[in-house]
């Protein structure tokens, strides 16, 4: 066996703290997840993420934010197993890179209908939702990051409302003495 398969996770926010979640369309039923793809052969895992995300989503418009310092690892299920085995993949599962990214431009930048689409259709939706709606041999990794990610995401968020204003519009200056 050849262990875990590199791949880049990405959970893109926009400006009102929601996740960007996507609908696979390989699968019948709605399978929900975050961008992710593989980490090519001498690439960094956060161009892998940016690169992915606009082979996806079409996707440009993004700052990196922040990535987790170590990858989180899942195996797939024996029935995926076989599949893969089929196809001459020989992976026991993923080793997730993820990655933070703030959404910066118009949802009319989203576009699933790539070179090789990968998703059906995309919604914004609260972070803490997110893992409920993931296929259960993800949902343990899933469940890790968001909780990990969701303060950032609410920080950055609040983060216009703690810098309104300086320190000149404070009239009694004593309160800092």
């Amino acid at each position: 066996m050849s262990g875990y398969r590199n791949c880049a996770g990405i959970i893109l926010f926009n400006d009102e703290g929601k996740v960007l979640m996507c609908t696979r369309k390989d699968r019948r039923q709605n399978q929900w997840q975050f961008p992710q793809g593989g980490i090519e052969e001498g690439e960094k895992p956060h161009c892998a993420a940016l690169r992915e995300l606009k082979e996806e989503t079409s996707v440009t418009s993004a700052q990196l934010i922040l990535s987790l310092r170590y990858p989180l690892t899942y195996n797939f299920p024996p029935n995926i197993l076989k599949a893969l085995r089929a196809k001459g993949r020989m992976n026991i599962g993923q080793r997730m890179y993820w990655f933070l990214i703030h959404f910066t431009g118009k949802d009319s930048e989203i576009n699933l209908n790539t070179t090789e689409p990968e998703f059906r259709t995309y919604e914004w939706t609260d972070i803490s939702n997110a893992p409920k709606r993931i296929i259960y041999f993800k949902r343990a990794v899933y469940r890790k990051v968001c909780k990990i990610f969701k303060p950032y995401i609410e920080a950055y968020i609040a983060r216009d409302k703690c810098l309104v204003g300086n320190i000149e519009d404070i009239e009694d200056l004593s309160l800092f003495s």
